[in-house]
């Protein structure tokens, strides 16, 4: 079984203020998106960035075979929502926002505007495998390319920089805080039993502190002796996949020419412990071959395929 993420950046129908401008466009972007699902033949595939859903209606008409999607009712300003494709039945246990309890509204600009949730739905669906249930939660964090004021991508000067890369800051981290909140409930504090994965566009690399928060308790990771010794960290922790992904292909963007690893696969104990490999881009082929994104997000309104490339695991029965 192939579990992915994939973000596939600004999926809109042509026409609209941030999809492609002609139908050419849209069918050409459409094509090399179908491509690759095509290719990498999943079982169930997290998406990121549906900004329609008849957008994603599109798309899932010209893959082969039964498709069965989910989408959150929670979508950004921009529209931008998660979803997942999957070949078996989905029932959606939980399309949320909410923050946790605990969890106080963060200041999101210099106006004194806060956040008092997350910007786009978190969205968790289960299904049955012949392994049994598996549980999904999918995710798109807030984004570290940065947003001034009158939707301004320049800021007026490098106060105003540092404090919006603060202010961003201080969503994402509350943000994974809300998904680790809902990888405890579908855990439900028994890992070893329980197949759980958190995937999505965490918007950060594996060490920081934000893509660190959602992994439970600490010890036992990849490639560490602890790793094969259970211990009742077990029951809550969560495992990036990324170090099982060959080092050359450890990126899914390209940011000002500098690759990153910021689109994740994170398993339960029960998971795992039953990867048989991982990787990013197509399984098979070479590394990713991806544009370089930078500050400015209208300058790749309706390029072809996407700027991320899919992020997945292999999982064995």
């Amino acid at each position: 079984m192939l579990l992915g993420t994939w973000n596939l950046e600004n999926l809109y129908r042509p026409g609209g203020e941030f999809g492609p401008r002609d139908k050419a466009a849209y069918e050409t972007k459409l094509a090399a998106l179908a491509a690759v699902v095509t290719e990498l033949d999943p079982a169930l595939l997290g998406v990121q960035e549906v900004g329609e859903p008849e957008a994603l209606r599109d798309l899932v008409g010209m893959l082969g075979g039964e498709w069965h999607v989910a989408l959150s009712e929670h979508p950004d300003g921009r529209g931008i929502r998660v979803g997942v494709l999957s070949r078996t039945e989905l029932r959606v246990l939980y399309d949320t926002q909410e923050f946790p309890a605990k969890l106080v509204p963060v200041q999101a600009d210099d106006g004194g505007g806060t956040a008092s949730g997350t910007g786009r739905g978190f969205l968790a669906v289960e299904t049955e495998t012949g392994a049994g249930p598996l549980r999904v939660a999918v995710a798109h964090l807030k984004s570290k390319l940065l947003t001034y004021p009158n939707d301004r991508f320049f800021p007026r000067d490098e106060g105003e920089r540092a404090r919006y890369g603060a202010y961003a800051l201080y969503r994402r981290a509350a943000e994974a805080t809300a998904l680790r909140a809902l990888a405890d409930v579908l855990l439900a504090g028994d890992g070893r039993e329980r197949a759980v994965a958190v995937v999505g566009d965490l918007n950060d690399e594996v060490q920081a502190a934000t893509t660190q928060i959602l992994l439970g308790p600490p010890g036992s990771e990849i490639g560490t002796p602890g790793f094969r010794t259970d211990d009742k960290g077990d029951l809550g922790r969560l495992w990036n996949v990324a170090p099982l992904i060959p080092v050359e292909r450890r990126f899914s963007r390209v940011n000002s020419g500098r690759r990153e690893l910021i689109d994740h696969v994170l398993c339960s104990h029960r998971l795992v412990h039953r990867v048989t490999a991982a990787g990013t881009g197509v399984p098979g082929a070479g590394s990713p071959e991806l544009p370089s994104v930078g500050a400015d997000p209208q300058e790749r309104r309706g390029a072809a395929g996407s700027d991320h490339a899919p992020v997945w695991v292999r999982i064995g029965g």
